[in-house]
């Protein structure tokens, strides 16, 4: 059962080093790719269901015991991630069929989304904090030559914003990481949360955590360390944007998640402050953002801001309906942010342009594409009975049941900011006639959607998902209410990885 880990680790992993001996051969990377991401996705399905019935699953590399090994551990919280993030490299994979140019396949797209996925799993799965670091490493080396694949002056300038912060994010991780060694001799999550306890210079705890909050921080773009990510996320194609919003803030998002409810669970009353403070300037600034701009996806890219918020929030509050929240809220996010930046891919390909004033017209053309966007772009605004109507009920209900009344609060009002946004896109994409409409279409012939049937298959399907969140979510949340109880009982996660007996 342990070898299910590894499976999950291998099959991205030979997918990319696979796809390398076919450099020239465009065809086969495709083809690899898309096999390696079925597998991925049947990979981590099995795990999953292996995990619901044993609860946590360890792998000690090399047959070193923990806390001496390299331990690969997958809870209810890890498996989950990793589901999603299969899930969302088969959609854009396909998506990629009928949208990425020769070119950036030519010199390596397909390889390095192996890679990626990889890495990101990797991250999910790891068990002690360096190793946490190296998978972070490898994610952003992927990361930023698929965000610089194409050098054009945007990519390259937006790339060198993404890789700058988060090299500076690296320090702070080594610097948390090399206090917290020398504060208790061990690098094991299971074993720091152990001993953390009986280190007596509280002090330095709150140090290592303030590290650890600022590289976390970045890599989740959370207020004020968010900068990077709207100078660089509109840059690549559609697709690589639409996996990075699915996966890469997630990825800092867990590490919150896995940090501060195993290992600095602590009564602490000022990180629990920072935590909501930076929930709420999260979610109002990142959302004020997006009002003010013009573009498609730079609207889309500012949102994931304050989508971030959310998830903050419902850490910083830490009872087990708002930990519920959060994993409810990440499954919604995940599926809806991707699905509305594909989308806009599609508006491209029809109108060619992602500036909201040179757009228009979409409903009247193509009216099917417009209820696709307007499912997820509702369900992100929390329409009821969406998916996102249910997420952020969650969260506001678990702040109102301990009175922070605040955040609660900022939730409604960036809630109601954020359908400001969304109808905006609407009316100007979508609802308004474009300028010169007539003299477009004169020039280029209509394109039916059909036509592009790579591009739209994996929409159909994720706005699909999003109404099942939505009106059949009793399934979905029943898990994130284990995940919540499990996360408040570090015991199982300890005893497990430890192999202490109960």
């Amino acid at each position: 059962m342990e070898n299910e880990l590894l499976i999950v680790l291998l099959i991205p992993l030979l997918g990319g080093i696979f796809s390398l001996f076919f450099w020239k051969d465009i065809k086969s990377q495709k083809v690899i790719f898309l096999i390696s991401a079925t597998g991925l996705l049947l990979a981590a399905t099995n795990l999953m269901v292996s995990v619901l019935d044993e609860g946590v699953i360890t792998l000690q590399s090399a047959g070193w015991e923990a806390p001496f090994g390299i331990s690969l551990v997958a809870d209810y919280l890890s498996t989950f991630m990793v589901l999603l993030t299969s899930l969302m490299g088969l959609a854009v994979g396909v998506y990629t069929l009928g949208d990425m140019d020769r070119a950036r396949m030519r010199f390596g797209f397909y390889p390095l989304m192996n890679f990626l996925l990889f890495s990101v799993c990797g991250a999910f799965m790891s068990g002690d904090i360096f190793n946490l670091y190296v998978w972070f490493e490898i994610m952003l080396i992927s990361s930023f030559v698929l965000m610089a694949l194409g050098n054009t002056k945007p990519q390259l300038e937006g790339a060198i914003k993404y890789v700058t912060m988060n090299i500076i994010a690296s320090v702070f991780f080594l610097a948390g990481i090399g206090v917290l060694y020398g504060l208790t001799g061990t690098l094991n999550m299971a074993d720091l949360a152990l001993r953390i306890d009986s280190v007596p210079q509280e002090e330095l705890i709150t140090l290592a955590a303030i590290f650890f909050f600022i590289a976390f921080g970045v890599k989740s773009a959370v207020f004020p360390l968010f900068g990077w990510l709207p100078a660089s996320y509109h840059t690549p194609p559609v697709a690589v944007t639409a996996i990075f919003a699915g996966l890469l803030t997630k990825v800092g998002v867990y590490a919150f998640i896995r940090f501060f409810t195993l290992i600095f669970n602590q009564e602490n009353l000022f990180l629990d402050n920072l935590l909501l403070f930076t929930a709420g300037t999260t979610m109002f600034v990142g959302v004020l953002g997006a009002a003010a701009q013009m573009e498609f996806r730079k609207i889309l890219s500012v949102h994931i801001i304050s989508q971030i918020g959310y998830l903050i929030m419902g850490l910083a509050i830490n009872t087990k309906l708002a930990l519920a929240g959060v994993i409810y809220f990440m499954v919604h996010i995940v599926i809806v942010k991707s699905n509305l930046f594909l989308i806009s891919g599609v508006v491209k390909r029809l109108r060619g342009s992602f500036e909201l004033k040179k757009l228009g017209g979409v409903y009247g053309s193509h009216p099917f594409l417009a209820i696709l966007f307007a499912i997820s772009a509702f369900s992100l605004a929390g329409f009821p009975p969406l998916s996102g109507f249910w997420a952020k009920f969650i969260l506001v209900k678990a702040g109102l049941d301990v009175q922070d009344y605040l955040i609660v609060a900022v939730a409604l009002v960036v809630g109601f900011l954020t359908l400001y946004s969304m109808t905006k896109i609407w009316n100007e994409v979508f609802w308004k006639r474009m300028p010169d409409q007539d003299e477009y279409d004169k020039k280029h012939p209509p394109v039916k959607l059909w036509s592009m049937a790579p591009m739209m298959i994996p929409i159909v399907l994720l706005t699909a998902l999003t109404l099942a969140l939505g009106i059949f979510g009793e399934p979905i949340m029943h898990f994130a209410l284990m995940t919540a109880e499990q996360l408040q009982t570090p015991e199982i996660y300890i005893n497990k990885v430890l192999q202490i007996s109960e």
